[in-house]
């Protein structure tokens, strides 16, 4: 599956940006679309291996639940582990590049399927906009704190 890619460069340390990102109780606060973000297998060091996700983003509104592998604060992938109504499959990951002490580039790395076909440039262009609006989020967020 051809993932969509964008990046981000964000006023912070990687680690202080993969707490952000591990932190899946906040998400509703700053993640555009997420209702529900609900940890049903906590991991080592208090980062999730699987969520539970309720999403709201019109015209897409699920339930699904995630998978996530850690790889210290490089990076984090996840595959979908509990297809919902409407999602199919999704594969993605945030990679985190140090450009020095107090500035990190992340890239984050989309592909996802749904039940309703979508051409596939229409499919890409649904992507970056997650993708950009994540970003967004995330480098709000973080620098916020």
């Amino acid at each position: 599956m051809a993932r969509t890619t964008s990046d981000i460069v964000i006023d912070a340390p990687a680690a202080q940006i993969m707490d952000v990102i591990a932190d899946f109780e906040s998400y509703p606060v700053w993640a555009t679309g997420v209702k529900v973000a609900d940890v049903l297998v906590p991991g080592a060091g208090g980062r999730a291996e699987q969520v539970h996700f309720v999403l709201d983003a019109a015209p897409i509104r699920d339930e699904y639940v995630l998978g996530y592998t850690w790889e210290g604060d490089r990076s984090v992938s996840w595959t979908l582990a509990k297809p919902g109504a409407m999602l199919t499959s999704t594969d993605g990951a945030y990679v985190l590049d140090p450009l020095g002490a107090e500035q990190t580039r992340v890239t984050y790395q989309l592909a996802v399927d749904v039940s309703i076909p979508l051409l596939g440039m229409l499919k890409r262009k649904a992507e970056k906009v997650i993708i950009d609006a994540a970003l967004k989020g995330l480098k709000k967020r973080v620098e916020g704190l």
